[in-house]
């Protein structure tokens, strides 16, 4: 029920005494909140408080009535007002019931059970006036109708209208009870005498045992345990015979998925339409027994003029197609064909002579021809085949053929579509495609390429090797932006636009799928359509980690030489300097020499013509120790002692002998 009242303690007070009654409510404080709830909800009842700021207790109530089936709707309205033309004006409005606040809770429950057990009452009656109308309305339309088929199929339909079950089927029985028809169904129009084990279904059994209704439920009934077993997914059964003059014909068979039982109202309703159809049946299987012994006479006579017209019938109608016809009977054998199949077939097909379809096919199809025509002849409708037809002298044409079960003349018509040059097209397509997927997927760069949307297309080897992702987890799953650093794929794409749809050269980093920034060297391009229509864009990325190496390695190669240059500089200098000290040395030594051999060993000058000596000798050993480094030979001079070797330093110190070679390759 739905409560409408702007007091809280009025609410307070009525939910308290409708909950001791146990019965289920929900509460609103305004008008607005009330025409929000039965917007989506109709309640069974409404108590409605009249005094509230607008929308007031009569917008309300008013609104109630203008639903579609607000006037089915009980209202008991709510007020403290005592005036006589408010009770009026309340009742004028469309309520049901009033009651003046404070009220006694006992009248309240009492009212409102009253109201309730009304609208049952009338929605009761409403309800047999419906299955009264349908059961009128459905034994019209039996007894306008001698045909079983018409019959059979009305009942099961108008069943399932009136009493809302998933599936109603009529199933008869002859004297045999241990077998049944299911002769029509609602779900399916193309149910015809399917066969029933009746042994698999004890509860039909059991209602044509008895003659009365069974009624069965998924979580009491013992006898759905064997439909529970083979996973039938129905909740509620029931089971109506069909008896005419105590005999049974067969039985209603009502099946629910809902949950809810079929209660008494539905299984009455549908015995008053049980019997009603037995009646029906009846009288229709006189009429067709009738009909058939009139029709008997006159079968065979049909039966030939049907034979002797198909050909011509056949003949004009398919003379001028454009696809090549054959008609043959359901052993293949030709019955008919058309210019175009003639042709197609490269030599006459003479229909007198009856040949076999499979003598016009190349031996690799035949197996195929002798399926379709096995499906023709269950009556499946099987998908179009590319079949081969041998031609004589010339090569074999691709004919796409497709076929009908022509059910009248018993017989098999068959389609034959010309496809040789399409069939041929799509394999040079296929090998382009194959061929530009090989060259793409063996590209030493990355290819991606992706829709307008950004969902990726196409990831090749080389895409995948530079990403660590593979093809099948990205292509069609994944965003092009999640493969650059944040805002990379944007200005991509404005630079493409900007710059005629192309970029070249274009330094950017990716993101690997462990998280590695790569630099890669785009270059892309916006993909469009024959018209013209922006349809994707493509990127090729080469990946320039190893480029880098090198690119640092040669760095550090001529940073060493540079190194290298300024050792070399360093040791000229030094050898020059060596050089430069050679001869000075040389003097000062041979004075020195010459002074201790003139002066006299006592003398003082003696003693410092030796301490000269030395010095000089302690020098030139320095000169030869910087000549060994710097790679410049010395040579003995006096005793023991050796000095620079200036001829050997000249030549060595040219410039043309000091430069360090510079690689060939070097820039």
């Amino acid at each position: 029920m739905l409560v409408v009242d702007d007091d809280a303690v009025s609410r307070h007070v009525l939910g308290t005494a409708l909950r001791t009654a146990a019965l289920e409510s929900a509460f609103v404080g305004s008008g607005h909140e009330a025409l929000e709830f039965l917007r989506h909800t109709t309640p069974s009842l409404v108590l409605l408080d009249l005094v509230m700021p607008p929308p007031d207790g009569y917008d309300v109530l008013r609104a109630i009535r203008a639903l579609p089936r607000g006037d089915e709707i009980p209202v008991v309205v709510l007020t403290a007002l005592d005036a006589d033309g408010e009770i009026a004006r309340a009742f004028e409005a469309g309520a049901d019931d009033f009651l003046r606040k404070p009220f006694r809770p006992a009248e309240l429950v009492a009212r409102i059970r009253g109201q309730l057990r009304l609208r049952q009452y009338v929605e009761t009656l409403a309800e047999r006036e419906r299955d009264a109308q349908t059961v009128l309305e459905l034994s019209q339309a039996l007894a306008s109708s001698h045909e079983l088929d018409d019959i059979l199929r009305a009942v099961v339909l108008r069943v399932a209208t009136a009493t809302g079950v998933d599936r109603c089927s009529i199933v008869l029985v002859g004297d045999d009870t241990e077998r049944g028809l299911v002769v029509a169904s609602n779900d399916d129009d193309q149910v015809r005498d399917l066969p029933l084990d009746l042994g698999d279904y004890p509860e039909i059994r059991e209602a044509l045992r008895t003659g009365l209704p069974l009624r069965l439920d998924a979580d009491d009934h013992p006898l759905l345990e064997a439909l529970k077993a083979k996973g039938h997914a129905y909740t509620s059964l029931a089971i109506v015979p069909i008896v005419f003059e105590l005999r049974p014909l067969g039985v209603l068979f009502l099946r629910s998925r809902s949950g809810a039982s079929l209660d008494d109202g539905m299984i009455a309703l549908a015995r008053t339409i049980a019997n009603t159809t037995a009646i029906a049946l009846r009288n229709a299987r006189i009429m067709q027994r009738l009909r058939d012994r009139t029709e008997q006479s006159e079968f065979a006579r049909r039966a030939a003029e049907r034979r002797l017209e198909q050909v011509e019938r056949f003949a004009d109608v398919f003379e001028s197609a454009a696809d090549g016809i054959l008609v043959t009977d359901q052993t293949g054998k030709i019955l008919f064909a058309n210019p175009r199949a003639r042709e197609l077939a490269g030599h006459s097909v003479d229909a007198s002579a009856q040949p076999d379809l499979l003598s016009l096919l190349a031996p690799a199809d035949r197996a195929d021809a002798r399926a379709l025509v096995s499906a023709l002849r269950r009556g499946e409708r099987p998908e179009a085949r590319d079949l081969h037809v041998a031609r004589p002298g010339a090569p074999p044409a691709v004919v796409s053929a497709n076929g009908a079960l022509l059910r009248e003349d018993d017989a098999l018509l068959f389609t034959l579509r010309d496809v040789t040059r399409e069939r041929a097209l799509d394999a040079e397509l296929l090998h382009t495609k194959n061929f530009l997927e090989s060259v793409i997927q063996s590209s030493a760069d990355a290819i991606i390429s992706a829709d307008l949307r950004g969902t990726v297309l196409l990831f090749n080897g080389a895409a995948e090797r530079c990403y660590g992702f593979k093809a099948e987890d990205v292509v069609g799953k994944m965003n092009v932006e999640r493969l650059y650093p944040p805002g990379i794929a944007r200005d991509i794409m404005q630079r493409l636009r900007e710059g005629g749809g192309q970029i070249r050269g274009y330094r950017a980093e990716i993101f690997a799928r462990d998280g590695e920034r790569v630099p890669v060297a785009l270059s892309a391009a916006i993909i469009r359509s024959g018209d013209g229509e922006l349809v994707g864009t493509v990127g090729v990325f080469t990946d320039l980690r190893d480029r880098i190496a090198i690119e640092a390695r040669l760095l550090a190669a001529r940073e060493e030489l540079k190194q290298r240059e300024r050792v070399a500089i360093v040791a000229e200098l030094a050898g020059a300097a060596a050089h430069e000290l050679n001869q000075p040395l040389t003097v000062v030594m041979g004075y020195a020499e010459l002074l201790g051999r003139k002066l006299p060993a006592s003398s003082p000058e003696h003693d410092v013509a030796g301490v000269i000596h030395r010095e000089a000798e302690r020098m030139a050993q320095i000169v030869r120790k910087i000549g060994t480094l710097t790679r410049y030979e010395t040579k003995a001079y006096v005793g023991e002692a050796k000095i620079l070797d200036l001829d050997r330093a000249s030549v060595d110190s040219s410039p043309s002998s000091r430069r360090t070679p510079v690689p060939e390759h070097e820039p």
